[in-house]
């Protein structure tokens, strides 16, 4: 199994690299602008294009949004999701071919209080990206990590959801969207601002506590994702909202699927890693930049001027063997740098084998405080046996020294 430090002794031909003097591959016209593949040389106007039809096919082959559903997009500042939030601002415009049907939000969870930042660089990120959420005219909500202190118990109840329409209620509900809201359009108006209330110092502190509480870093990454997750879900429900669309990555959900196998948790990877999460029942979790590439994104963001802003996070400045978490992107981003096709492969062939192996599992209770599906099956002792065989063929190591890390 190749490993990043190996060395290869010149054995391997390397690839000559496509020059972006070449003719786009689409439009065979213009001069490529950007490569982002070997052989995928495309042009500004025809990369642009690739791009935002490959959110729109993500969204329609899926159907999961209805025409007039309310959709809360959950904007961390960080590239992906400020992309996806430029992709929702363009299908929604009236310069659109074919308009995005349902109605967003936006929410920013502020989680600078679990890091350490003080009040004033939390105020002036807020600042920033209200700027940004301005810009578009959605409503949007700016929540403090800290309000989940005070969340009742029944986020951590999943709410039955309703069955699934058939197809052709999806295609009627289209029909009657254009019969009767031809004429609507998305105005700059602002229909909700909710600036970032004042935080109280001993909720600070009890939300510092409870991440102390978790000895390792990757303890510490994965509560405070499970708290994140309990606060989009209120924020969703109190404000009417069915869906919530997140932005991870191709790139990240590859980090994701090694990352939840190294932890024992492979039986989980089709609600953490496919497009649709409905462990919450009434709210859905839907992932649309799951095709899209870290480098897709960085050039989409840089040549059309996407804003972003940085935040610090847990393990922001971290060694590479901080975490499970931290060690396994290391690990693949490296890995990606000579063989470019790691992150897809890593990602579909482990993904085709979750979604068989959930499909055959009898679900009949639900994780307290994630909310994931505890799986009763035979079957379930096969996958994780799988997991920890392939565990050791990326890593060239057991399980156990994986554990040691964190």
């Amino acid at each position: 199994m190749c490993q990043v430090d190996e060395e290869y002794g010149g054995l391997l031909e390397r690839a000559e690299l496509p020059s972006v003097c070449r003719k786009c591959v689409k439009c065979r016209e213009s001069r490529a602008a950007v490569v982002i593949r070997a052989g995928d040389a495309y042009c500004r106007d025809c990369f642009k294009e690739y791009f935002t039809h490959k959110f729109r096919a993500m969204l329609g082959k899926n159907r999961i949004i209805f025409p007039g559903e309310k959709v809360l997009l959950a904007v961390s500042g960080g590239p992906s999701s400020c992309s996806m939030l430029n992709q929702v601002q363009q299908g929604l415009s009236l310069q659109a071919q074919k308009k995005l049907r349902f109605n967003p939000g936006v929410v920013y969870i502020d989680e600078g209080g679990a890091v350490g930042r003080s009040l004033e660089d939390r105020q002036k990120t807020v600042a920033e990206l209200q700027a940004v959420f301005k810009a578009t005219g959605f409503p949007f909500h700016i929540v403090p990590l800290e309000q989940v202190l005070h969340l009742p118990r029944s986020v951590l109840v999943p709410v039955p959801s309703p069955p699934a329409p058939p197809a052709s209620t999806y295609k009627a509900a289209v029909d009657h969207f254009i019969q009767t809201d031809t004429s609507r359009v998305v105005t700059s108006e602002m229909h909700a601002d909710l600036s970032l209330k004042h935080v109280q110092d001993s909720d600070t502190h009890s939300l510092q506590r409870l991440l102390d509480s978790a000895k390792t870093l990757t303890a510490k990454e994965d509560l405070l994702h499970t708290l994140r997750q309990h606060v989009l879900v209120h924020t969703a429900r109190s404000e009417g909202y069915s869906k919530v669309m997140t932005a991870e990555s191709c790139t990240r959900l590859a980090v994701t699927l090694i990352t939840r196998i190294s932890q024992g948790r492979g039986a989980h990877l089709s609600e953490d890693t496919g497009f649709s999460d409905p462990r919450y029942g009434d709210i859905i979790t839907v992932r649309p930049m799951r095709d899209y590439s870290a480098k897709e994104i960085a050039f989409y963001n840089h040549m059309f001027h996407v804003p972003s802003v940085f935040i610090p996070g847990l393990d922001t400045k971290t060694p590479d063997k901080a975490s499970i978490q931290r060690l396994t992107e290391r690990f693949v981003t490296n890995l990606q740098v000579d063989f470019p096709s790691t992150v897809s492969t890593i990602y579909r062939s482990v993904w085709n084998h979750s979604v068989h192996t959930c499909a055959r599992a009898v679900t009949r209770s639900h994780m307290t405080l994630c909310g994931a599906q505890i799986h009763h099956s035979c079957s379930l002792w096969l996958f994780i046996c799988n997991a920890l065989l392939l565990t050791r063929c990326i890593y060239g190591c057991s399980l156990f020294d994986i554990a040691a890390v964190a």
